[in-house]
């Protein structure tokens, strides 16, 4: 799926979220979208999955202008916020399943798959036990599960390297992303960290108080700025300094 977003806007009464963001993401990459806490981060992805509507400008899947009612567009694509939404009186194999109904994606065929992905975030063992009482980090392992059972074009997923996950949970999402674009998918995460958006994502952007200020490559990102420290991080000292 190419994604493009061509001038897009949005605002919550005078605060102003996002201004005018342009890009075009080419499938079968990750994405990392790192800025300071209040920077957009967030109301970006949920313009993308359409749980809010832009102001103004555009987001186009394939070249169709998307909204909130191209419920067509949206089965491309999952959003998984930083706390997931769950039925707490469900298990994680309830919730999978319920969510591969809304999505029109078989169970048949996929057991395997589900069992294969319950088993890789150390869910197996509690894919019976309610969601209400589970820690945070496994109702959040439950969302990437899935998503994963979705296997969606679009991967949307809000700070999760934030959501309280055990390292063997990190790195199975890592593993797990890294095959997904290998297959076309598209991966676009939120983080504040960014040495490990460096280290993770094939490109970088950048938000500053509501602006898209880059969107590229690492290495691109590193001949842009002089100095000790990493290219994110460089960038990142020039903005809070008045810099362009």
């Amino acid at each position: 799926m190419k994604i493009e977003l061509q001038g897009v806007g949005k605002r919550y009464g005078r605060t102003q979220a996002l201004q005018g963001v342009s890009c075009v993401l080419a499938p079968g990459q990750i994405v990392g979208v790192v800025g300071a806490n209040g920077a957009g981060k967030t109301t970006l992805l949920r313009c993308l999955a359409g749980v809010v509507g832009a102001d103004r400008g555009e987001i186009l899947y394939d070249g169709e202008r998307f909204n909130r009612g191209r419920l067509d567009l949206r089965r491309r694509l999952h959003f998984l916020p930083d706390f997931p939404f769950l039925f707490w009186d469900q298990n994680p194999m309830q919730h999978v399943a319920l969510a591969m109904k809304v999505y029109g994606v078989s169970w048949s065929g996929r057991e395997h798959l589900v069992t294969e992905l319950l088993r890789d975030f150390d869910l197996l063992p509690l894919a019976r036990r309610k969601l209400g009482t589970l820690s945070r980090g496994q109702i959040y392992k439950t969302g990437l599960v899935m998503l994963m059972a979705l296997d969606p074009e679009l991967w949307l997923l809000d700070e999760p390297f934030a959501s309280g996950m055990d390292p063997h949970g990190i790195d199975a999402f890592r593993q797990r992303a890294r095959q997904a674009v290998a297959r076309g998918r598209t991966v676009v995460f939120t983080t504040q960290l960014l040495d490990l958006a460096e280290r993770f994502a094939d490109r970088v952007g950048i938000l500053h108080r509501g602006e898209l200020h880059a969107c590229d490559t690492v290495t691109a990102l590193s001949s842009r700025t002089d100095g000790e420290g990493g290219a994110l991080e460089r960038i990142f000292r020039q903005l809070r300094a008045g810099g362009s």
